[in-house]
């Protein structure tokens, strides 16, 4: 036994005893506590129980979601790494592999957007090129509370700005995405990060420790007081208070991540390191714990040696900071000073802290007195883990034939819905992300999913996508979860983008409210069935709970990023009408499905009724047909459907591509007018052709219903006997509403 092991740690001048007060300021209940007194076998000191704080968060540990997540399909033949590490892995060909994840960095971008929104681009960069991957492009999903919110503008000013601010530097283009306005994220908005990187499939680092008395090294920025009880203070919702909440927000400097992303890589390309971790939630306490636990050794480190920004600074803050921009590496014997300069070079701090033992335990010395002596293993295998109790959600009745009728005028109704806040265009947004940097955006943002080209991959591509319904998921979990799956499936096939593997961000309320446990339950059983039926597995993800301000939840809200592979970049898709005479053809039965629709909310002022069904098979046989004809070169755009139904597809499409289309409601169609014009079926697609005949026999072989609707053509949009509309109106409207908002004249 180590004199570590056999004497209790000092305890620092001015630190307080352990009260019960102390214990629920660090987010730990009662039960928690006895757990932490009998794993160590005495009283904590403050350090050891603000590292018990942080890696029991709910936001570290997943202790109220862990059992539903093992649910989730995780593998294929494809996965190369599923979740554990600090992002997922799949094999894309020729050697390489895609490495992405999305994370949310909600709490802190409600308390102060613009550090909030940055520092979440920066802390999922650090996921993907900690494992070895240089990034290659970021995605982002967005939720904002009510436009007449007195705080909603101010929020969407500074996120847009912090993720255009630290992507921008970083040399990373934003290429995809979603932002969606509602009065349930009024308190509590979402910001949710994706990013993907590709590395040589046999340069992929990971972060398990290994090597008895290996150094390990502290690399990147110096530690400050930023960002102390993050993980905490994402792991409870707000109240009145929230704004007294600002110091837990880090503070970001892409500048130095950028020296940080090179420096690794450079380092990555010798055989110097054994493991590497970036320090996100939780800091030094999480990454060092993690690199520990996933190697079964132990850890000491000499917490006076570690760089600091401030003076003063204890081992308490040292511990549970979130600076940003810092990494922690074991490295071979031997190597230290091959690394140090290479850090040094690009003017970082690289400081060795530590080394591994064998003794399974976190030791942390401060000027040479032990201040924290942790057994390793069962702060893992004896965290919380709870099956709260749940209630399902259940599925509304079926609005009647008759309960919503049609518009009033369809061309007022239709310009109504384009230049709506979710449906109208967010080019205000993307156009301060810098899309095009690095040269390999080949789809924008704007259309179904973004397209890029693979560095060094022989013209393949990968599409990216997010997405997720969340008026779906509130009215029934379990069918919200479904389509969410399914339409981020959806938008990569109708690139002509082989669907492979998803990330997740589930953003709910409070898990200890049966009603909300209920919902994430819902929507992680949809997710599974979803996921195996498409064979797309999720090898990443994020949960994000106690999303809420005073009792108020957010709409349950699981996001889907997901990517896809083209083999040949040349052969994709998108949606933009370029040319007239093509046959515009559906894809996919059409019931008129108007529960939960766009239509029914912003025409008719009312969100009811059930959400569509979602058949999975169907799914699969339509996107596999749709996918094979866009690879056969027959496709000339492709859409597929959701909010708004088939004529707002048909008008996204036209305003994408400049050229116009009249289309007629065919006579059998056995609902309305309406119904067939914004119904929110799913399974289908709008495809625009020159080999009409070829598409539809290849859809009978394959047992896809496909209707022929009309041409492209012209700079109108008509539907015959209903509407006609020049698409320049329809352009003008739809690109108004996100400036004149944020220039305070909507």
């Amino acid at each position: 036994m180590t004199a570590s092991e056999s004497n209790p740690p000092v305890k620092l001048p001015n630190e307080p005893w352990i009260t019960p007060a102390i214990v629920a300021e660090h987010g730990l209940s009662p039960e928690e506590y006895q757990r932490v007194l009998a794993i160590m076998g005495r009283d904590p000191t403050m350090v050891e129980l603000g590292i018990f704080s942080a890696m029991w968060s709910e936001h570290c540990s997943y202790k109220s979601s862990k059992v539903w997540l093992k649910k989730l399909p995780t593998t294929a033949p494809w996965v190369i790494c599923g979740p554990g590490e600090n992002a997922g892995v799949i094999d894309i060909g020729d050697g390489q592999a895609a490495i992405f994840k999305m994370e949310s960095h909600n709490h802190p971008s409600f308390i102060e957007p613009y550090q909030g929104a940055a520092t979440g681009v920066g802390g999922i960069m650090r996921d993907v090129f900690t494992m070895g991957a240089r990034p290659i492009a970021n995605v982002n999903a967005l939720r904002f509370g009510d436009p007449a919110h007195p705080k909603t503008r101010h929020l969407v000013e500074g996120v847009v700005a912090g993720i255009a601010g630290y992507g921008n530097c970083m040399g990373v283009p934003t290429v995809a995405g979603e932002t969606n306005f509602h009065r349930a994220y009024n308190g509590n908005i979402l910001v949710n990060a994706m990013t993907v990187g590709v590395v040589p499939a046999d340069r992929i680092f990971y972060s398990a420790a290994a090597g008895l008395g290996n150094a390990v090294v502290y690399v990147g920025s110096k530690t400050g007081r930023d960002g102390i009880h993050g993980a905490t203070m994402s792991s409870t919702e707000f109240n009145e208070d929230s704004e007294s909440k600002r110091p837990t927000v880090q503070v970001g400097d892409p500048f130095v991540e950028k020296l940080v992303l090179e420096a690794c890589l450079e380092l990555m390309a010798t055989d110097a390191i054994v493991a590497i971790q970036d320090m996100g939630a939780a800091g030094l306490t999480s990454s060092s714990f993690e690199m520990a636990d996933k190697g079964e050794l132990g850890v000491e480190i000499e917490l006076d040696k570690v760089p600091m920004r401030e003076p003063g600074m204890n081992p308490y803050e040292l511990m549970l900071s979130e600076s940003q921009e810092r990494m922690l590496m074991v490295l071979k014997p031997g190597r230290e000073e091959m690394a140090r300069k290479v850090f040094e070079k690009w003017e970082l701090d690289f400081a060795i802290i530590g080394r591994l033992t064998d003794t399974r335990r976190m030791v942390l010395r401060w000027h040479g007195d032990v201040v924290a002596s942790i057994p390793i293993p069962p702060v893992v295998t004896q965290a919380p883990v709870y099956e709260r109790p749940w209630r399902e959600t259940p599925l509304p009745a079926p609005l009647a034939a008759d309960a919503v009728p049609p518009p009033a005028d369809y061309r007022t109704a239709l310009l109504k819905m384009t230049g709506s806040p979710d449906l109208s265009s967010k080019e205000w947004i993307w156009r301060q992300y810098d899309h095009l940097i690095m040269g390999n955006t080949a789809i924008r943002p704007g259309g179904d999913a973004a397209v890029i080209r693979v560095p060094d991959g022989g013209g393949k591509a990968l599409a990216i996508t997010s997405d997720c319904t969340p008026r779906y998921c509130a009215a029934h979990p379990e069918t919200g979860g479904r389509q969410a799956v399914a339409e981020a499936w959806r938008n990569l096939t109708a690139t002509g983008a082989l669907p492979l593997a998803c990330t997740d961000n589930m953003n709910f309320g409070n898990p200890q409210k049966p009603e909300v446990m209920g919902q994430f339950a819902g929507c992680i059983v949809g997710m599974a069935a979803a996921c195996a039926a498409l064979d797309f597995p999720i090898v990443s993800g994020n949960v994000s709970l106690y999303n809420e301000t005073e009792g108020r939840a957010i709409l349950p809200t699981p996001v889907i990023g997901g990517v896809g592979l083209r083999p040949d970049v040349n052969g994709c898709v998108d949606i933009g009408l370029r040319e007239a005479g093509l046959t515009l053809l559906l894809v996919g039965d059409t019931a008129g499905h108007l529960g939960q629709s766009i239509f029914l909310r912003d025409i008719h002022g009312r969100e009811e009724g059930p959400p569509p069904p979602v058949d999975l098979a169907v799914e699969r046989r339509a996107g596999d047909f749709v996918r094979g004809q866009i690879r056969a070169g027959r496709i000339a755009a492709c859409h597929d459907l959701s909010d708004g139904g088939l004529l707002v597809a048909l008008a996204e499409m036209a305003m994408s591509g400049g050229v116009g289309g009249s289309i007629a409601i065919p006579a059998d169609t056995g609902c309305a007018a309406h119904a067939f014009l914004f119904g929110e079926d799913q399974a289908r697609y709008l495809l625009a052709t020159n080999a009409p005949e070829a598409v539809t026999a290849a859809a009978r072989s394959a047992g896809v219903p496909v209707r022929p609707l009309g041409q492209s053509g012209g700079d109108t949009l008509t539907v015959e006997g209903l509407l006609t509309i020049s698409v320049a109106d329809l352009r003008r409207t739809h690109a108004a509403w996100m400036p004149n908002y944020m220039a305070g004249k909507a």
